[in-house]
């Protein structure tokens, strides 16, 4: 089994900044990638970023990229997600997600965490 863990999310006004951190834990956690995905009330759940553990490769979605930047610490196990320039359109649960690859659909990721809130206020 592997744990996610995130925090990070909160309130901030639009143009602000926010890093999330995902915490994990558990069996072989080096050998998965993760990603970061958000849901907004009334709409599916959305594919952010995503990084591979060993080689660092990193994927954006288009409506994030220039903005966000996705990136791990080995020795914490850690995987963060940095964002700026802020939107009210970023408001959403985000999630942390572990898988066998990076990929853009929600059904390729075998553990998730439990979201942390992002508000982007106008």
């Amino acid at each position: 089994q592997v744990q996610l863990v995130e925090s990070g999310g909160g309130l901030v006004q639009a143009g602000g900044s926010l890093r999330l951190s995902c915490a994990a834990s558990g069996r072989a956690f080096r050998s998965f990638a993760c990603a970061w995905f958000r849901q907004a009330p009334g709409k599916e759940r959305e594919f952010v970023a995503g990084i591979r553990w060993t080689a660092g490769a990193t994927h954006y979605a288009d409506s994030v990229k220039g903005r966000f930047t996705i990136s791990r610490d080995n020795a914490k196990n850690t995987v963060y997600l940095e964002m700026n320039t802020l939107q009210p359109a970023d408001t959403a649960i985000y999630y942390c997600a572990a898988g066998p690859t990076v990929a853009t659909r929600s059904t390729g990721y075998e553990y998730w965490g439990q979201g942390t809130q992002v508000t982007v206020s106008s």
